[in-house]
């Protein structure tokens, strides 16, 4: 009941391949690759953008007027 048996296994591949055909997974999978490089490459611009502009990543403390 804990793990599937090799049968299990077959069957679901079988669905998979007729749901999504033998064309449409590496397609799939060079979407979700371009999606990872583009993701990268628009955290690394992001990284060289704060550098360029000079912040210094000081914080700012508020004071509230609150008394105690």
């Amino acid at each position: 009941m804990g793990s599937f048996s090799i049968w299990h296994w077959l069957i679901v591949l079988v669905v998979v391949l007729l749901l999504f055909g033998r064309g449409k997974i590496p397609e799939l999978m060079g979407d979700v690759a371009k999606g990872i490089k583009s993701f990268k490459k628009g955290m690394t611009d992001e990284d060289t953008t704060t550098a360029d502009k000079g912040v210094d990543g000081k914080t700012v403390e508020h004071k509230s007027d609150e008394v105690r």
